[in-house]
């Protein structure tokens, strides 16, 4: 059998920001409605424990004040080129999904200029001219969408080996008087990818996306404050929640089987999905919604390892900061072996979707 290039993991790394807050750092908020009145019929009390029935959150992290999101993903690459035991040199391409570029405190604007990932390429002090660098803005499946473009520069004799990074500081751009605000966080996760040629499948299988604007581009977007008394011409990240919660649960499954079939695979050969940590209950209705595809009632336990009780929604940095819990034995009772599938999974705005299969 021929030999042919694939895309493998050889190295994961995270930035988990110092800052733990927990859910009681809300109690003394003013929350308002959508439509700008004052929430006084529930306790933040109330409102709070309603929030984390729904989504399990009760800590999230943040970043220092002198931290930015380039700071952050720059110590995920440290950490993912020491886990793979490579020079940082040798990166080909730093891919960097993320939303709102970096945001100093105090200050919401975004600063995308240059791309995040030439800022961390300066951070890092790496000198070869040949490792490129871009951005991909791609809501929160921007990390494994990038994986996605990685795994094309790859494939195609381009590149063979870089960094993929999906890193977001949401605490300077969620509205603190949106409810919303409380699913919200700070992180950054690495992966260093590079080729392999083999005879038998390895790495990244297979993978499936998609994209609905149409009907669904405002789901999540840029809006005002829901404080009418507010000052200032900011914008703050608006989500429609359950809307999104439809969308997800109805639309998902259906590309993660997808991916699947075009791995040429059967359900029961997934070992982990590792999905974004967006809400739990929405995750747990996802992985049932797959299941059922399949016409399958019994969910494996311990099929979805689950980071978001302690550090929040970090959007592009879910996904992989999840998998570099895992893969270095940092989440009790999960764990990846060798020749294991799994799958890598995101949905967020836009809304896009994206899973990978891949094999380990």
């Amino acid at each position: 059998m021929a030999k042919k290039i694939y895309t493998r993991i050889i190295g994961t790394g995270s930035c988990t920001p110092p800052q733990i807050i927990k859910n009681s750092h809300f109690l003394d908020y003013e929350f308002y409605t959508p439509s700008k009145k004052k929430i006084e019929d529930k306790s933040n009390e109330e409102i709070i424990q309603k929030f984390k029935e729904i989504t399990n959150i009760e800590e999230r992290r943040y970043v220092a004040v002198d931290q930015i999101t380039s700071d952050i993903a720059a110590i995920a690459i440290k950490d993912a080129c020491k886990d793979a035991g490579i020079d940082k040199e040798s990166l080909e391409f730093i891919i960097l999904g993320h939303n709102f570029g970096d945001i100093a405190e105090g200050n919401v604007r975004s600063d995308i200029l240059p791309s995040l990932a030439n800022k961390v390429k300066m951070k890092l002090n790496i000198k070869n001219p040949e490792c490129i660098c871009h951005d991909v803005i791609s809501g929160c499946p921007g990390w494994t969408q990038s994986m996605i473009v990685a795994d094309a520069y790859i494939k195609s004799g381009y590149k063979r080996r870089g960094v993929v990074i999906g890193a977001d500081v949401l605490s300077r751009i969620s509205d603190p008087h949106d409810r919303d605000s409380m699913i919200y966080a700070d992180g950054a996760g690495a992966t260093i990818v590079e080729a392999i040629e083999s005879e038998e499948p390895i790495g990244i299988l297979a993978h499936s996306s998609r994209s609905d604007s149409v009907k669904y581009a405002n789901l999540l977007t840029l809006g005002e404050s829901s404080n009418p008394e507010f000052q200032g011409d900011e914008l703050f990240v608006k989500m429609s929640g359950h809307k999104l919660y439809v969308y997800a649960i109805t639309t998902v499954p259906g590309v993660v089987k997808d991916s699947i079939e075009k791995a040429g695979l059967e359900l029961s050969d997934i070992k982990k999905i590792f999905i974004h940590q967006a809400n739990e209950k929405m995750d747990e209705a996802i992985l049932a919604g797959v299941f059922k595809l399949y016409g399958e009632k019994e969910i494996p336990e311990g099929i979805m390892p689950m980071s978001i009780r302690k550090l929040g929604n970090s959007s592009t940095a879910t996904v992989p900061t999840l998998l570099d819990l895992v893969m270095k034995g940092k989440m009790e009772g999960h764990e990846v072996n060798k020749g294991d599938y799994t799958i890598l999974c995101s949905v967020g705005a836009g809304m896009n979707i994206n899973s990978i299969v891949y094999k380990w």
